[in-house]
């Protein structure tokens, strides 16, 4: 077992180097391979690519597809139009909620987070120039309406980090949804309130908007799409897959044709829009899938028993466990699917028959790993957080604790608070 806490150290120290865990993982894994007695090259060669490619092959297509849709929804302006008219109908006086909100329903419609934070700086920074707010808020503000409850918590979002539990545990995409609404609301309330408190701090000390020493907006079109028609492809996703409960490919894929045929007129930007979808995709899943391969090779090695016996030794609810594992893993990766995919593939096996044995719902194992998975991923070598603060033009001394509190102690906080509610029988 102590092989597999040094395999888990070496991917944690490299990932914090930022030192790509494309390579990193199978490094770490032949760590725990060394350590557990297996035959290192048959380690890789079988069970971490076993793992890696069995990954790739049920997930690539959602990853190729979400990017596509993504990109699409950038590059024909809708993703644009919905942040421009939500941001209008809530007005500058509420500049945070504004930006806050727009970037919550695109990812919620199936935006890719990285999209979303293109999409947004912009309004983000004409709205707090207009507000004089700090722009030392803008990527905290970002962070909590992309990178929290519309990713992990709110039923039936689209995005990876709530439909990778379902293969695990025979869910939906709307699992267990009173604890996942409730700990969206933790999540939303808690950070936009936290927010607001530090605009007023902030103006009491005198801090207000600077302008930017490198403009980064983004050059605007002279024309932005009709914002109901920008909104039907982000519904089409959501009620597909939900109401409808088609497969998240085709509910995708209903999405993307909807952009085109809506945006025929743009039919040119089509080819190269989906061109740099698919492609930005291939770096997402082999991301997600090699730390996968990690998770495999765990799972594998003698020391694994000792380490599920540790884990499902704690005492209390067993959704406790599987939270610390997700939270450890994802905050280990820096990475949300990733992190949980490592912590899924070595014990989702295990807490599904817990499930089956104890009464406690698969569905609220599918939550709370959903839920575990935003917490410690956004510590600061996270790859959305360091694309955050390229974007905005803002350091970590300037803007990390905001995030820290929005993006990983309230999401804690949200966990902690279901599972107590499920513990004393209120969930």
């Amino acid at each position: 077992m102590l092989g597999i806490f040094l395999g888990l150290a070496v991917l944690m120290a490299l990932a914090y180097l930022g030192w790509s865990i494309i390579w990193v993982a199978p490094i770490a894994a032949g760590v725990v391979a060394l350590t557990g007695g297996l035959d290192l090259l048959e380690a890789y060669k079988d069970t971490y690519m076993g793992g890696f490619v069995a990954f790739a092959k049920d997930w690539f297509p959602v990853f190729m597809l979400g990017a596509i849709f993504g990109k699409l929804m950038e590059d024909t302006g809708m993703a644009r139009s919905v942040a421009v008219a939500l941001t209008k109908l809530i007005g500058t006086q509420r500049a945070i909620l504004g930006v806050l909100v727009s970037a919550a329903v695109l990812t919620y419609g199936g935006v890719s987070l990285f999209v979303v934070v293109f999409a947004v700086y912009p309004l983000a920074l004409s709205l707090f120039r207009e507000a004089n707010i700090s722009r030392k808020l803008i990527p905290a503000t970002v962070a909590l309406g992309a990178f929290t409850f519309t990713m992990t918590a709110l039923p039936g979002s689209p995005q990876i980090q709530n439909l990778i539990p379902m293969e695990y545990f025979q869910t939906d995409a709307m699992a267990a949804p009173v604890m996942g609404v409730i700990a969206a609301i933790i999540m939303g309330g808690g950070g936009y309130f936290y927010l607001r408190w530090r605009e007023k701090k902030l103006v009491a000390q005198g801090e207000v908007f600077t302008e930017p020493k490198e403009k980064k907006e983004v050059e605007q079109p002279d024309q932005t799409p009709n914002f109901f028609l920008s909104l039907l492809p982000l519904l089409t996703v959501l009620l597909t897959l939900n109401l409808l409960e088609w497969d998240v490919v085709t509910a995708l894929i209903s999405g993307i044709v909807l952009i085109m045929l809506l945006n025929v007129t743009m039919y040119k930007k089509f080819i190269p829009s989906m061109n740099s979808g698919a492609g930005g995709s291939v770096i997402a899943i082999i991301n997600t899938s090699a730390a996968v391969g990690f998770g495999t090779v765990v799972r594998e090695v003698p020391g694994f028993a000792n380490l599920t016996q540790l884990l499902m030794g704690i005492k209390g609810n067993p959704l406790i466990s599987e939270a610390i594992a997700v939270n450890v893993l994802a905050g280990a990766t820096g990475s949300a699917s990733g992190g949980m995919g490592i912590a899924l593939e070595a014990l989702g096996s295990k807490y599904y028959e817990i499930a089956m044995n104890t009464g406690i719902s698969p569905e609220a194992f599918h939550r709370v790993a959903s839920l575990s998975s935003g917490g410690l991923d956004a510590l600061p070598h996270n790859g959305a957080v360091l694309t955050l603060f390229a974007i905005t033009g803002m350091t970590h001394k300037d803007s990390y604790k905001d995030i820290f509190v929005v993006a990983v102690l309230i999401p804690v906080i949200s966990v902690a608070f279901v599972i107590l509610l499920n513990t004393i029988g209120i969930l």
